[in-house]
């Protein structure tokens, strides 16, 4: 079946424009009568139904959090992108777009990734607006950072905490929305399954997680802003709570899942140390920006990183791509990291970890700052003080959060770091309107796959979820919607409604009879093992097939051996987890076979037997430059489709950052 990705004809920079131009319009009084249902209130979800109660339609929000304000996009840390050019270093629309798509290793849409670049300067303007407390230069102008896979400063932050001040700012707008009537927002709500009726997404069926009980809720549309998947590794940076699962049921109810395979693996983050963790912490990749990465030149080298002299140390992402250095895009840091350690390089007790180091950043501000203050003939120690003062200003929450967990200071000895599971470039499939492939049916954020290719670039997670809500579905929405004006609200004693919340219940009194003896977390732990060896930061074909048949039977052995104690109506986060769990194991299967289909290295999916001789990633463009969308057609059962790319603009060449 030919998928239509409904991107609009013309030229690439004019397509949104006149896309806008033509769409579509719902008048204010027809959108009084259009209810609109969003799950998850992170940026997406929170800037989409901010928007949306503004223009009037009726919208309920849904978060499994006790507030919107918990969503995992508070978690960001470095920055969020924009192409305003304001250091006049050569920024521009195009450049955005252009190394967007070259960061994603030419798997993306262009049309998708033109607009996002185009809409990004609008979005800094909104969360100034907001009251979001940017960094800003000495003279007032808003501040920039560089980010890995660029070569200008387009990276607007506020300090290591971003995501957090963007989060306000948005849940300041939905909140507003909610004091004037226009959204109604259900916390410690969790979405289990889509209501399908005549082919339209209709509703949905959610369970107070405080009750227990199962709701029923109409909607003309519902909007998926659920964020990723990454926690099918188990160790992730995301939070605890982060989950597939109402993206899961939409693609169990029809809707495509784009690009599974592609994970984004982050390559500042603080190693595990242990077998007790439950969770990751990221390092944020702005300190890439300043920070320098080494190794020590010496296998197996067990001297303090202190007493090692500069002449013994391997600054190996400056050697080997020294036109970006340490600003090379994740996939590529993340795997050269793993080549270092694998090598015999590795730092610290495990071995599995490289230095990040700001001497010499402290050193540089510090002499910068003692040519403002004309000190004629400053000590070491004042410019040591006076630039740490300097980096305090740029990232001390982040270093103060290193110093609590590690117990080291990092002004004093270099932060330890290691790749982790960080950010999902794959996800439901969407067209240009930001619809699956179920009408009525969308997805935004994290949640879709659209913007990113193979691989991410640092800061545009957060670009990407506010571009959606504020900016792009308040249109594409309205497009869709003009045509349902006439729809009443449908009772939610429709069959359709019955069936899924049976659906639903069954599920729930299944988990809870099978009375085993294994926790919950103990199968995920496992899933988790299964995943990172051989669907991680590497795979093969060999590995992919066993990963594929372990999931299999891991999953056969959690429907017979699962303990959830507790009961069913009252507030239970074991069943909560357990719900989770279950559709993880089935994810983690099509993340295999989609691994395994795509015989080539691409961004964040490197396939072991597809690199070049100095060991990058090998892309087959001839036979892979498509997306891989796949159907839901029973368990362990899923049909490709292929959304053809077709690059009018930015042709696909073998990345280079050297």
């Amino acid at each position: 079946m030919p998928i239509n990705s409904k991107i609009p004809q013309g030229e690439l920079s004019k397509k949104w424009t006149t896309y806008k131009s033509t769409c579509k319009l719902v008048n204010p009084a027809n959108k009084r009568q259009l209810e609109v249902i969003v799950i998850g209130t992170g940026l997406a979800g929170a800037s989409a139904a901010a928007s949306l109660g503004e223009l009037g339609y009726k919208v309920k929000t849904f978060c499994f959090q006790d507030s919107p304000r918990r969503a995992h996009s508070i978690a960001a840390q470095g920055g969020i992108n924009a192409a305003k050019n304001y250091q006049n270093d050569g920024d521009s629309t195009y450049r955005l777009f252009y190394d967007t798509v070259k960061g994603g290793d030419y798997r993306a849409r262009e049309a998708n990734v033109y607009r996002l670049a185009e809409v990004s300067a609008n979005i800094i303007d909104q969360c100034v607006a907001q009251g979001v407390p940017f960094a800003r230069e000495y003279g007032g102008l808003l501040s920039n950072r560089s980010f890995g896979g660029t070569q200008v400063q387009r990276t607007f932050y506020a300090a290591g905490q971003t995501g957090q001040q963007l989060l306000i700012g948005a849940y300041q707008a939905l909140e507003r929305q909610v004091a004037l009537g226009n959204v109604k927002q259900y916390s410690r709500h969790e979405m289990l399954d889509v209501v399908i009726i005549d082919g339209k997404c209709r509703g949905v069926i959610v369970r107070n997680l405080v009750t227990g009980e199962l709701e029923r809720h109409f909607g003309h549309a519902v909007l998926l802003c659920s964020g990723g998947y990454g926690n099918v590794f188990y160790l992730s940076t995301n939070a605890m709570g982060s989950n597939v699962t109402a993206a899961w049921k939409a693609h169990k109810k029809g809707a495509f899942f784009g690009n599974p395979c592609y994970t984004q693996i982050h390559p500042t983050c603080i190693p595990v140390s242990g077998d007790h963790q439950s969770k990751l912490t990221l390092m944020s990749e702005s300190l890439r920006n300043d920070g320098r990465i080494w190794v020590p030149k010496k296998q197996n080298d067990t001297r303090k990183a202190t007493d090692i002299p500069e002449e013994e140390r391997d600054y190996y992402l400056e050697r080997r791509y020294p036109a970006f250095g340490n600003l090379v895009p994740r996939d590529v840091a993340s795997r050269a990291a793993k080549e270092r350690c694998d090598a015999g390089y590795g730092v610290g007790s495990s071995k599995q970890a490289v230095f990040l180091d700001f001497a010499s950043a402290i050193e540089r501000y510090g002499k910068v700052e003692a040519n403002k203050q004309q000190m004629s003939n400053p000590s070491r120690e004042q410019i040591i003080a006076m630039g740490k003062e300097v980096v305090k200003e740029k990232y001390g929450n982040l270093f103060d959060m290193y110093a609590k967990i590690t117990g080291e200071n990092p002004y004093e000895v270099p932060m330890r770091i290691y790749p982790a599971v960080h950010y999902t470039m794959g996800g439901l499939w969407v067209d240009y309107e930001l619809q699956t492939s179920v009408p009525g049916l969308y997805a935004l954020g994290e949640a879709n796959f659209s913007d990113h290719g193979a691989n991410r670039l640092g800061a545009s997670a957060l670009m990407q979820g506010l571009a959606d809500g504020y900016f792009v579905i308040p249109y594409t929405l309205g497009n869709n919607l003009a045509d349902d004006i006439r729809t009443k609200a449908i009772p939610t004693d429709h069959p359709a409604f019955e069936e899924a919340e049976k659906a639903v219940r069954e599920r729930i009194e299944k988990l809870m009879s099978i009375k085993g003896t294994e926790s919950v977390e103990s199968f995920h732990k496992r899933l988790g093992k299964i995943m990172w060896d051989k669907c991680g930061m590497a795979r093969n074909a060999q590995g992919l097939k066993e990963a594929a048949e372990e999931i299999k039977a891991l999953r056969k052995e959690f429907w017979n051996n699962v303990r959830i104690p507790g009961d069913i109506n009252e507030f239970n986060p074991e069943l909560d987890k357990a719900n989770r769990v279950a559709d993880f194991m089935e994810l983690g299967e099509l993340m295999c076979i989609d691994a395994l289909h795509r015989s080539e290295s691409c961004g964040g999916h490197f396939r072991e037997e597809h690199q070049t001789e100095d060991g990058e990633a090998l892309r087959h463009d001839e036979e892979f430059l498509y997306v891989a969308a796949w159907e839901y057609k029973g368990e362990s059962n899923f049909e490709l489709h292929k959304e053809s790319l077709d690059y009018e603009v930015v042709h696909p060449t073998q990345r280079s950052y050297k």
